[in-house]
């Protein structure tokens, strides 16, 4: 089945808003034809793919689908394709160079060079400076740029620039959140650049699009932009700045850029790029691709050096672009085992080629065996940092080689699908919650750290933080399923009491026992809301469900946070913890908005059938 069926039939089973978050992480991109084509290794403008579906199958390289063709109608240099890339691990794939340069290098263009790039003790010399205070810290602490110069500005490579600078903010950074971009004219810029937080009542200046000066304030409750993107700094004390030498005003990051320094338009030769955001790596590697991207374009691309005041994971003083990428290991015998073909140390870095990546025959000491010892060794491009695990590295290596080229495989074992026996069992007690009078809920697994864990009076000690989650609002895995319930019935106040939900779904928690570091459990999660609700009910409804499950439990009394003192208990089941219910305390009532009191618990079915 193609992505696009798969697509279309996922869009048509799920919510609206689970497909709207599905959309979010899945970028769509409009390139110039002409430029695209030019990039990608064409000589004459056109397409070097003589049929569409010949082009459709090129873009498999870069996990992306041709979305739409362009007008044949218009002028070569007007037409727009429109493609969409399903790789949410790959960024520089979001603007037209970076695909390009992906399928020009799969189709023989060779890796290029980025000579530019400083690394780890070796800085690149530079003119350019940036000081960024001590006050911006605790505020937005992290600021990336570089020059770009000796190419005037087209009209295409404008729109294509500012494509990608709302691409990597909105995805990749979060609606602006962790990662901003802003563009200005070098020509004006009086040097060094200061980069400072300031109270927001105190600075104005004429913001893009806007006739008058406004302070930061201000710009935030009246200008577009402003209103857009409040959420970021509105609650804050003190508000990120960028201006030059002489004080005049470059941008108000992560907002607005001023309406004469960071005013490019088309023709302009020289270009001051910078990025600030929250975490120092997702900066940098944003910076990467844009520097990476421009060079590809024509440009010259200078290094500025970024002095803080403070000690940053790169250093006080750091010269971008930066690659601080590490070399991934990746052994023969595990390429074997995942691909299920034998590939030698040639075949492996001749794949990666294919995919930018360079890589050298390398051999691991962890290891004892040969087999496991030969591999490669492989080096994320300068615009790449999605290199996690030796997995990563055999996925290029795969893609690199061809999907075609591997032959299919018959299923050697015949098996019968199959419920598993948790599966079956949860049904089992759904089946009696739901005679029970509870209504059942489902419940996505990705919370806020404020409703996993504030809400509920805990410390955070067992739950678990995406690395790089696209909004707070689904940072954390779940590690109970009562704050789930306890959403429904804060927005539940205006039907008609009792109240009685229940959900059974996966937990999780960390754990040092288990290999990954965490453990996932099924649970069963219930309330009872109501005027008149209390332990009683809570231990009745229980006593209820076992006997139904036919188990037996015991009971003992619970020091459990989330409910009140002496009014809780811990369900044992053959001697080991398997639960705990009892009447929620006022005080997590009081913090989702609950006027009335609750009775909830939460089981482990898994423990309930080991």
């Amino acid at each position: 089945m193609s992505l696009r069926r798969i697509r279309a039939r996922f869009e048509s089973v799920l919510p609206k808003i689970l497909f709207s978050v599905y959309h979010c992480f899945m970028p769509k991109i409009e390139v110039n034809e002409e430029v695209f084509y030019a990039l990608a290794g064409s000589t004459d403008g056109k397409s070097r793919w003589k049929t569409r579906e010949e082009f459709e199958e090129a873009l498999t390289c870069a996990k992306a689908e041709l979305d739409e063709d362009s007008d044949k109608s218009l002028p070569v240099s007007e037409r727009i394709l429109k493609i969409e890339l399903n790789d949410t691990n790959r960024p520089d794939l979001w603007g037209t160079a970076g695909c390009a340069r992906q399928l020009n290098i799969y189709n023989g263009g060779g890796i290029p060079s980025y000579p530019f790039f400083s690394s780890p003790g070796k800085l690149q010399k530079t003119t350019y400076r940036v000081l960024v205070e001590k006050s911006v810290k605790q505020v937005r602490p992290f600021l990336v740029g570089f020059v770009a110069s000796g190419k005037a500005v087209s009209d295409p490579m404008l729109r294509d620039m500012i494509q990608t600078q709302e691409k990597l903010a909105w995805n990749f950074g979060r609606k602006r959140r962790t990662i901003s971009m802003g563009l200005y004219r070098t020509a004006v810029i009086k040097w060094p650049i200061i980069y400072k937080a300031v109270d927001p009542d105190s600075v104005s200046f004429v913001p893009l699009q806007w006739e008058t000066p406004l302070s930061l304030r201000d710009i935030l409750k009246y200008h577009p932009k402003g209103k857009e993107y409040a959420f970021i700094q509105e609650h804050e004390p003190l508000h990120p700045l960028l201006t030059d030498s002489t004080g005049a005003v470059l941008s108000y990051p992560p907002i607005i850029n001023s309406a004469d320094l960071g005013a490019v338009q088309v023709g302009d030769r020289d270009l001051f790029v910078e990025l600030t955001g929250t975490d120092q790596a997702s900066v940098t590697l944003a910076a990467s691709i844009v520097a990476c991207d421009l060079a590809d374009n024509g440009f010259t691309i200078e290094p500025v050096e970024i002095a803080y005041e403070y000690e940053t994971s790169f250093g006080k003083t750091c010269v971008t672009p930066y690659y601080f990428q590490e070399p991934v290991f990746c052994s023969l015998a595990r390429v074997e085992k995942f691909l299920g073909e034998k590939m030698d140390q040639g075949q492996c870095t001749a794949a990666l080629a294919r995919m930018g990546v360079r890589a050298e025959k390398a051999r691991s000491a962890e290891r004892e065996s040969a087999e496991e010892t030969d591999g490669v060794l492989a080096f994320p491009p300068e615009y790449r940092n999605d290199f996690l695990h030796a997995a990563d590295v055999m996925e290029d290596i795969m893609t690199g080689r061809g999907l075609s080229t591997f032959k299919p495989v018959r299923p050697r074992d015949f098996t019968v699908g199959r419920l598993t026996p948790i599966t079956l069992f949860s049904r089992r007690v759904k089946g009696v919650m739901a005679g029970l009078g509870y209504q059942e809920m489902i419940y996505n697994y990705l919370g806020s750290w404020k409703d996993l864990v504030e809400n509920m009076r805990g410390n955070g000690e067992h739950i678990i933080r995406i690395s790089n989650p696209m909004t707070e609002n689904y940072e954390y895995v779940r590690d109970s399923v009562l704050a789930s319930l306890l959403a429904s019935e804060s927005v539940s106040g205006h039907a008609a009491y009792p109240h009685r939900i229940f959900e059974t779904g996966k937990i999780v928690r960390r754990s040092v026992s288990e290999n990954y570091g965490t453990l996932t459990r099924q649970y069963l999660g219930f309330l009872h809301a109501d005027r008149d609700t209390g332990f009683n009910a809570a231990a009745g409804q229980l006593q209820t469900l076992f006997y139904y499950l036919s188990r037996e439990y015991e009971t003992e009394e619970s020091g459990d946070s989330r409910f009140i003192p002496g009014r809780a208990a811990a369900v044992i089941f053959r001697g080991k913890p398997a639960g705990v219910f009892g009447e929620i305390h006022p005080g997590i009532l009081e913090n989702w908005g609950i006027t009335v009191p609750c009775a909830a618990g939460e089981i482990d079915l898994d423990a309930l059938i080991e």
